[in-house]
């Protein structure tokens, strides 16, 4: 009997610690760290010098904008942008969509990109920007 019992004692040590490691494991392997992307100076800061680049190089009378237009992107792990997005759709979606992402290419300032753990990453980001075509406030 007594052997019986140490036997089912040693069992059971060995069944209770074998579990201890698994949820260790399951904890370490859960741990990630996210952080979005950001332009230095933050979404005013982005505003400010995209009008400025769209008032350089664009008519924007040319298109039908008025109004709120969201603008979804993705910001490439050396913070530049690829594949943008307008929405709503406009007259001539195409030729806005490619003079917006022209203006938004010409803004010096780079993104700071995503990170995983700490290692850039491709991110959507996006934002909202009001257009009245009857005047742009800028500098």
């Amino acid at each position: 009997m007594r052997k019986l019992f140490l036997f089912s004692l040693f069992i059971s040590n060995i069944f209770i610690f074998s579990q201890e490691q698994k949820t260790e494991m399951n904890t370490e392997s859960t741990s990630v760290i996210y952080k979005k992307a950001e332009f230095p100076g933050g979404d005013t800061a982005f505003r400010k010098e995209l009008f400025k680049m769209i008032n350089a190089y664009i008519d924007i009378k040319t298109y039908a904008v008025n109004g709120v237009f969201t603008f979804s992107f993705d910001v490439q792990p050396d913070g530049k942008i690829k594949n943008l997005d307008v929405n709503p759709k406009v007259k001539n979606s195409e030729l806005f969509i490619d003079d917006m992402l022209f203006c938004m290419r010409k803004v010096k300032t780079k993104w700071i990109p995503a990170t995983k753990d700490g290692m850039p990453i491709t991110s959507n980001y996006t934002i909202k920007i009001n257009f009245i075509t009857d005047h742009t406030e800028h500098e």
